[in-house]
């Protein structure tokens, strides 16, 4: 049996650790899943690769703006609207960053930062946890009780600790960790866990893309007693553990996911 029986839904998907997790769970056997992300042509390619590890997964292509509301609530409300519920929710969309000083930093960047980080994780969370509220738990692997959803956001390991030159960026992943728990704390009783993960430096397009915000992150890297960038296939294992009924247990948890570097 399938750890994932029901609909997921992904966001950031069009690169990086979004692409690695919508792959993910096609390949490990979720029927269904809806891919978001305001780069349609990237959501084309990850549902490429998606058809690539499985010929029976049925895809949602559906294009979203985070800084939208309207556009949110849409996105969720299309997978219902396909196959009526959804019940692993991974909230990977998400930006870099400016990498300045407050004193440097534009209330305008800020309020970008912020707003896809925080703001669109809080809203994207907040219309995944609106339809879980209305469904029954599905069956899980081994037939313990399952929950009526499993929501994972995407924090940062710089969410935990912090660095130079980037108030703005830690600021934003401290308060999807913050939200996360306190959102487990809400939704216990109604029997749906949230958690994140907070991955460390990842080579991902996001971090590769720009030769010299590369070479910046070279310190960090060697920080880490692994000493190495980490993979999107790396990150996506851990959403799609905590999507699971493996961690039925695992509840407002921020795992770090980073090579060592909060511990050294």
């Amino acid at each position: 049996m399938t750890l994932f029986p029901g609909v997921a839904l992904v966001t950031g998907a069009a690169s990086g650790i979004g692409r690695a997790t919508a792959v993910s769970f096609a390949l490990e056997g979720c029927y269904q899943v809806a891919i978001c992300d305001r780069n349609l042509e990237g959501l084309v390619e990850t549902e490429k690769y998606m058809r690539e590890v499985s010929a029976t997964c049925d895809i949602l292509v559906h294009q979203v703006d985070m800084l939208l509301d309207d556009q949110i609530e849409g996105m969720v409300q299309a997978a219902v609207s396909k196959w009526g519920r959804v019940d692993y929710a991974v909230n990977a969309a998400g930006v870099i960053g400016n990498n300045d000083r407050s004193t440097d930093t534009t209330s305008q960047q800020f309020d970008l930062i912020n707003g896809i980080n925080y703001r669109g994780c809080w809203l994207s969370s907040r219309a995944e946890l609106a339809q879980m509220l209305k469904q029954e738990p599905l069956p899980t692997h081994d037939g313990r009780p399952g929950s009526k959803g499993s929501i994972v956001n995407i924090a940062s390991q710089l969410g935990v600790v912090s660095r130079p030159n980037a108030p703005a960026y830690c600021a934003s992943k401290a308060a999807v960790i913050s939200m996360t728990k306190s959102d487990a704390i809400d939704y216990s009783k109604d029997n749906i866990r949230i958690n994140c993960v907070c991955p460390g430096v990842i080579a991902t397009p996001m971090t590769q893309g720009d030769p010299e915000f590369r070479a910046a992150l070279a310190p960090a890297i060697a920080i880490a007693p692994m000493d190495r960038m980490g993979t999107a296939q790396e990150i996506a294992d851990a959403c799609l553990f905590l999507c699971s009924s493996k961690a039925s247990f695992v509840q407002g948890h921020a795992m770090v996911v980073d090579g060592g570097y909060v511990i050294s």
